[in-house]
């Protein structure tokens, strides 16, 4: 006899469906070439079923960029989960962010598609509450108590940047090694007095 479904699981797997169909569509197409129905169709489910579950096209994304970052977070705290000292955590920690930045269309949507569809702020928000809150923990690790919680920040900052243009370059073809090496360099130069 086969089981029924509560609601909840029901209500649950048709978001999933959405948000994986929506994904594909997104990185096939971009954000503003996909239309609500061809979601809809792809996910199998009825157009009253997405407006349910998100307001608009644009809620929809933001689920789709927010699974997403958390996705690259959960990867960098597995990747620097067993490290010996703080600095090798977060030099641990930046190869699991290119390591979980390689899988396909990660860089369009949160590098390219999120920041101009969602807009600069929104995109900070969603850093904050994942990848970049695992980049702030590991500078303030090896950093200790020589720098205040905004100097950290402005740090952090930074380092983002310079992470997210060689995500977006190894994306374009560029030899992710020399990369990887470059920023493990320059992590190396910005917190020798600290490690």
């Amino acid at each position: 006899m086969q089981e029924r479904r509560s609601n909840s699981d029901r209500r649950a797997e048709t978001r999933r469906a959405l948000i994986r169909s929506a994904r594909a569509l997104f990185l096939e197409k971009g954000f503003a070439a996909t239309g609500t129905p061809e979601i809809v169709q792809l996910a199998g489910v009825t157009r009253g079923a997405l407006y349910h579950h998100f307001k608009d096209k644009q809620a929809l994304f933001l689920a789709v960029v927010e699974a997403e970052a958390a996705q690259v977070a959960q990867e960098i705290e597995a990747g620097s989960s067993g490290a010996q000292s703080p600095m090798a955590a977060l030099l641990d920690g930046a190869r699991a962010y290119f390591k979980a930045m390689r899988q396909p269309g990660r860089v369009r949507l949160l590098l390219l598609e999120g920041p101009a569809a969602l807009g600069v702020e929104t995109m900070r928000r969603i850093d904050l509450e994942t990848g970049g809150h695992e980049l702030r923990r590991g500078l303030s690790d090896v950093i200790g108590t020589d720098m205040d919680d905004a100097q950290i920040n402005a740090l952090a900052d930074m380092v983002s940047a310079m992470f997210d243009r060689a995500a977006l370059a190894c994306d374009a073809g560029a030899g992710s090694a020399a990369y990887e090496d470059a920023i493990n360099s320059v992590l190396h130069a910005l917190l020798r007095h600290s490690s």
